[in-house]
């Protein structure tokens, strides 16, 4: 219901006064009154607390048209609640304030000093008293109604200014806290008064002449200067906010928004986060030179009242815990089966890997040993021919993640998965913008296209994978930014498919140094197997026809509760108890010695141990356990071996090596294939660029001719085939 335009704000006052000390709440609990606002106001009379919250739906429980009203108009009702807390607030005082500090004796002496004008000017104001915001110590903030729609950023219109709204999207950047000034505070160097000017705006201009009456009467004309103690300042943050990717409409791209934090809504969110803001959407008035650049154009901002924290693809409710029969119904028999297979259902096949990605998103524990630290978090490679759904497991992972970043290889730069320095808008200064690494920090981040990065782009992520933390030393800002990211990243092979011949270096053009650092390489590989073929084309046209997964035996679990259920897993920090230990380190030495023994295409190392180490760890996290167990341990290894078998594995048909002269003779009939005449130097070009010596083809041409296959002419410059 719209408010009334004229609103009689002296008697919207008085109700709003006898609601803050009268309101009260049924305790479902215990059945008690809760009187809500009075424990508020006893707080902040005793500083235990700083924010006044203000529930809109309250308010409408008392009068609808009150509470829409404040929703329309923020900015003046915020004023007069603040008036209406100042007045109120001495008769909450029932026990000792805690002992005074420096601005306790600055607003006595204040109160003091204007007394004694106001007993020389008989009662008159004095032209420079104190402004009500220099002596206030809390804040007052909104809570939208709880049935508000929740808006996306490019919604956010001109009919909105001045208005409570309430919006949703992912941070960008969030700058560090400073103070700001509210009320600046100045000094007469003649005759020592004190004047205050309290500061509206981004920007204000310093008073010059001194407007007491000793100095207008006398006409001295004394100077005004800035005094830092006695000016009233509060924390200040600029956070920018843009759109989620399912708001964005087809063919736009994200739109952002600058946040004004202020006071206790600083530090509620860190660049990555998804989140809910509330707050009232203002243009922002430019003054002097910026003004005369920006034109007729002016910028909009949103002043934060409240900051949720949100789960990536959750509601209000993501905070909510597992309940008892949910755990009941994920602990149950072959529970790890089951939430490997509730992974991308609609994907066939690929258990193993689908078990592996289940651990990457629970992840092992971090381990720091005097000032050294060991990762806890797992990184995967999935590996393999073109179609075998790397990108659709990769994108699911996405967005299951709680905190995730989704991105390529071609399509990002090193400066873009790392941290780019920028200019400040707000104070001009250089400063650091965190990349796709830097954002899903705590989460992971999936990198699809893996080969396709540049050679220098990809030398960014070592130090990530291993030390977890990024080392910056641009434009004179020298720092390390944390990155404790698991890297999931998916590579196609360098020749369209993958050829069992060759080293995985060559197949996927990745150097041993970046591939060591992967606790699990996948190689899934694309075999024509007619029982396989025949399963997955009936489950590729299933999932087309019905868009869900075929029926199965077990029932797939939903994505939220499986996002609920990892949140309560990373809480464990399982150990791995001392009479394990001989049976890893047997296990490690005995994997060495295969590798030394067959022929291992992987590079096996310490980091192999690890991994088996983080994986255990994940397992018993899995299972909500504090220490790990053997069969955690057999899984772990299972896994390993398996990633490795996946890459050592060459299909039979490949056993029986290839004769050169069939090769040759293979390359030269395809090159005749639209017509019988070749020529010798076309032929020797492209058998040289496969690999074969030029005495080798000759020998072919020989040997082919001997057999009546083609002829060559007197000048062997060309073949005729026969």
């Amino acid at each position: 219901m719209p408010p009334k335009i004229d609103r009689d704000y002296t008697k919207d006052k008085e109700q709003l006064k006898m609601f803050f000390t009268e309101y009260s709440k049924m305790d479902d609990k215990t059945g008690n009154k809760i009187f809500k606002y009075r424990a508020q106001l006893t707080n902040i009379a005793h500083r235990e607390q700083v924010a006044f919250t203000v529930d809109l739906d309250d308010i409408a429980e008392l009068d609808d048209e009150l509470a829409h009203a404040i929703q329309q108009n923020t900015r003046r009702y915020t004023t007069i609640i603040s008036e209406i807390l100042q007045e109120i607030l001495p008769n909450f005082k029932t026990r000792p304030v805690p002992p005074k500090d420096a601005l306790d004796v600055y607003i006595e002496h204040r109160l003091l000093m204007e007394q004694r004008h106001r007993n020389v000017l008989d009662g008159e104001e004095p032209k420079n008293s104190h402004p009500p915001e220099l002596m206030r110590r809390f804040e007052v903030y909104f809570r939208d109604f709880a049935a508000t729609k929740v808006l996306p950023v490019r919604d956010i219109k001109a009919i909105h200014i001045g208005k409570l709204v309430t919006i949703r999207g992912i941070v960008t950047r969030s700058t560090e806290v400073k103070p700001m000034m509210c009320v600046a505070t100045y000094t007469c160097d003649q005759c020592g008064a004190e004047t205050y000017q309290p500061v509206a705006s981004m920007s204000f201009m310093p008073l010059q002449l001194c407007p007491s009456d000793d100095c207008q009467i006398n006409k001295f004309g004394g100077r005004l200067s800035l005094q830092t103690r006695g000016s009233k300042f509060v924390k200040f943050q600029e956070v920018k906010i843009q759109e989620d990717s399912d708001q964005v409409p087809v063919g736009h791209i994200p739109r952002s928004l600058t946040i004004f934090c202020r006071g206790e809504t600083t530090r509620q969110c860190q660049p990555g986060d998804h989140v809910i803001v509330t707050g009232v959407f203002l243009p922002l008035l430019r003054s002097g030179f910026k003004q005369l650049t920006s034109g007729l154009l002016t910028e909009t901002f949103l002043e934060a009242h409240k900051i949720i924290g949100l789960d990536q693809g959750d509601t209000d409710d993501a905070s909510r815990e597992v309940t008892e029969d949910e755990l009941a119904q994920l602990t149950e028999d072959d529970f790890y089966s089951k939430l490997a297979s509730s992974l991308a259902p609609e994907i066939y096949g690929h258990e193993d890997i689908k078990k592996a990605l289940l651990l990457l998103l629970v992840g092992g524990v971090d381990k720091r040993p005097d000032g050294m630290k060991i990762r806890g978090n797992i990184n995967i490679c999935l590996m393999g021919d073109p179609g075998v759904a790397k990108s659709q497991l990769l994108s699911y992972i996405n967005r299951l993640a709680p905190r995730s970043q989704y991105t390529t290889g071609r399509g990002s730069s090193g400066v873009g998965l790392t941290a780019a320095v920028m200019k400040d808008p707000l104070t001009g200064e250089m400063i650091l913008e965190g990349g796709a690494l830097v954002l899903a920090d705590q989460g992971v981040c999936c990198i699809d296209e893996f080969d396709k990065m540049a050679d220098s782009d990809r030398t960014a992520i070592h130090e990530v994978m291993e030390q977890q933390t990024i080392s910056i030393a641009k434009a004179g800002i020298m720092t390390t930014l944390n990155a404790r990211v698991s890297i999931l990243a998916a590579a196609n092979p360098a020749y369209g498919r993958y050829n069992p011949k060759r080293t995985i270096e060559q197949n996927i053009q990745l150097p041993a140094a970046l591939l060591s650092r992967f606790d699990l390489l996948w190689l899934i590989q694309d075999r024509a197997d007619l029982a396989n073929d025949l399963r997955l084309a009936k489950h590729i046209t299933y999932v087309h026809q019905h868009s869900t997964q075929p029926p199965t035996e077990v029932r797939t679990l939903d994505m939220k509760l499986m996002r609920k259920y990892i949140k309560l897993c990373k809480r464990k920090e399982p150990i791995i108890t001392e009479d394990l230990t001989d049976f890893v380190v047997s296990s490690y030495v005995e994997m060495r010695k295969e590798a030394r023994n067959s022929r291992d295409m992987t590079f096996t190392s310490a980091r192999n141990l690890l991994a088996v180490l983080r994986l255990s760890t994940a397992l018993a996290r899995l299972r909500l356990s504090n220490t790990v167990e053997k069969d955690d341990i057999s899984e772990a290894i299972r896994l390993v071996e398996m990633s490795k078998d996946s890459i050592n594995h060459i299909d039979e048909r490949s056993n029986r090596p290839e004769d050169p002269m069939d090769s040759i003779y293979y390359l030269i009939r395809d090159q005749a294939r639209d017509t019988t005449i070749v020529k010798v130097s076309d032929i020797l070009e492209r058998c040289i660029n496969r690999g074969f010596k030029p005495d080798q083809v000759n020998e072919c041409i020989e040997e082919y001719e001997a057999l009546n296959v083609w002829q060559v002419n007197q000048a062997r410059t060309t073949i005729t085939f026969v």
